[in-house]
Order: C-alpha cells, then sequence, then structure tokens
C-alpha cells in the first residue's frame, strides 16, 4: 500500500517506526560514524547513489577504483595490513578490475525467510536481492564501482559498489563503501551502508589479519557504538534514529587461493545461527581474458 511521497510504502513506513520505536535519536554531528547515503520512498535500484549525489551536491567519478582508496587505512594497534596477503589487499585497492562469480545457500530453517525477505522487500525496492539459489548467480553479476566525491572540496566521501544479477537484472547490493571508528572499536572499520526507504542499513566491521594472509572482516560487538548491524531512519534535518541489532552478524574471510584469484567466503548468523552462506570467485578481468584466449 503506497502512502504518499514522503511516507513510501505501509511494510516500509512500519519498518522504519520500528526502528524509531526500539532505537535511539542522535545527531549525525556527534555519530559521524553514522552518517550515510539514504534511498528515496520509491526504492533503491541501480541508481540510487546517482539521485544521491544530485540531491547532495556530489558528484560521480567512473574509472579504476578501489573500495578502499588504500589498504593501509585500516592500520591500527591491532591490525597490521601488510600481514594480509597482497593479492586480498589489491582487490580492496582496484576493484573495479575485477569480475566476479558467486554461489549462494540458504540455510535450514531460514530458508522460507529468505523468500519472505524477497517478497515482501528486496526485489519491490531493487536492494539486498540476496539470490534464493544458486541458479539465480548462475549466468553471473556485473560490477560497478563508482567514487562520490565531494563538489567543492574534491575529498572523496565513498565508494559506490553496484552489483546486478546478470539472469534476472536485479540489483543484488547497493552499497557505499568506506572506513570509520565506532567509539568501541580498537581502530578503523570497514563500513558498507545500504541504502533504504527514508534511511539506511549500515554494517560496520572489524578487520582481521589471519596468520595464513587470509583477511577476515566481523560486524560483531556488545551494543551500540561497537562494530555491527545498524539500521538508520532520518528524524530532522542532521538527526536519525538508529538501532543497533546485536543478534544479526556477517562474518567474511577473504583469501587468495593456488591459481592466483581471490575468494571470499561470507556468513550470515541471527542468533548465532548460519541462515546464509555465500561464496565469492574475484578475478582479474585481464586475467580472465587472457584465460579465455588460450
Amino acid at each position: 500500500m503506497w502512502m504518499g511521497d514522503r511516507r513510501g510504502h505501509l511494510v516500509d513506513w512500519s519498518t522504519q517506526r520500528w526502528v524509531q520505536a526500539t532505537g535511539r535519536r542522535i545527531s549525525i554531528a556527534d555519530h559521524a560514524w553514522l552518517d550515510g547515503p539514504v534511498g528515496r520512498p520509491e526504492g533503491i535500484g541501480a541508481a540510487v547513489f546517482e539521485e544521491y549525489a544530485a540531491d547532495a551536491g556530489l558528484r560521480i567519478r567512473r574509472g579504476s577504483s578501489g573500495l578502499l582508496p588504500d589498504f593501509s587505512c585500516l592500520r591500527s594497534a591491532a591490525f597490521d595490513p601488510a600481514s594480509v596477503s597482497r593479492a586480498v589487499a589489491e582487490f580492496y585497492e582496484e576493484t573495479s578490475e575485477y569480475v566476479i562469480d558467486a554461489w549462494s545457500q540458504w540455510c535450514g530453517a531460514f530458508r522460507p525467510f529468505g523468500s519472505a525477505l524477497a517478497v515482501i522487500f528486496s526485489r519491490r525496492l531493487e536492494q539486498l536481492n540476496v539470490p534464493l539459489s544458486g541458479l539465480e548467480t548462475s549466468r553471473g553479476l556485473t560490477s560497478r564501482v563508482e567514487e562520490v566525491i565531494d563538489e567543492k572540496s574534491g575529498d572523496l566521501k565513498f565508494t559506490a559498489w553496484i552489483r546486478e544479477l546478470v539472469g534476472t537484472g536485479r540489483v543484488m547490493y547497493a552499497g557505499a563503501y568506506s572506513t570509520c571508528t565506532p567509539p568501541n572499536a580498537e581502530g578503523p572499520c570497514v563500513r558498507v551502508v545500504f541504502p533504504l526507504p527514508n534511511g539506511n542499513a549500515t554494517v560496520i566491521m572489524r578487520p582481521v589479519a589471519n596468520p595464513d594472509g587470509s583477511f577476515l572482516l566481523l560486524s560483531a560487538g556488545d551494543g551500540f557504538g561497537s562494530p555491527g548491524f545498524y539500521f538508520t531512519v532520518l528524524a530532522a534535518p542532521g538527526q536519525i534514529w538508529a538501532r543497533y541489532l546485536r543478534s544479526f552478524r556477517e562474518t567474511i574471510r577473504v583469501y587468495s587461493d593456488r591459481e592466483g584469484d581471490v575468494r571470499a567466503d561470507h556468513d550470515l548468523t541471527l542468533w548465532h545461527a548460519t541462515a546464509l552462506r555465500l561464496h565469492y570467485r574475484l578475478r582479474r578481468a585481464q586475467a580472465v581474458s587472457a584465460r579465455a584466449s588460450r
């Protein structure tokens, strides 16, 4: 049910009121680590960051770019970027040069939850379209990486990564990548903001370097101000309602395989039970073309 240009769809408006009722109202100036792009009530889609940039006085810069301008920006007393495989670091610094293959598996009782999420939210919004089966990704993904720049200062605000399912044309993920340091974190974290109507879903992940050179990202913490999953909703100019969801966690392990490709194992858990597993193969486009021509 459509409730007008300001409220949007009833189901979205109801979710936003839940965030308002169970979260906290905060000032963006005091909590800049939760500042991120929001979506329009009509939905998200592949053009969400172009629309956001136009509204916010920002500009899109296309070309070779990575999710992080420099992997070393994550350095802290708790994390040494040099301990991570160089192949993994290169993926984060040169993401636009890679092509993606993905596989997914919903686990046990969470399969109906995935289907309900798709019907009620994801397909309509064109956002967070997690595949319901491996066949949905069998024809591959497109990957578009764009830098969103402050028009006046020239500073990088965030890097947009839009992935679409080739078979259906649906947006799988439209995320804004940057770093931030929440109050209860030991150092810089990777922040991914997924715009939603009148707000967003923000995942803040703590970096870990494993002894084997693989890279681990953990979105888990003890509460508000820690790495983890947040829903936010616009409250007033410069203010949002923010809800920390302790029960939802993500783990991403990124590593280099024997062929030199980068791979990632992505697990999502709800109440400590694994709900969804995703696996990605990340290959340089140039290497893929060279192999195909042999």
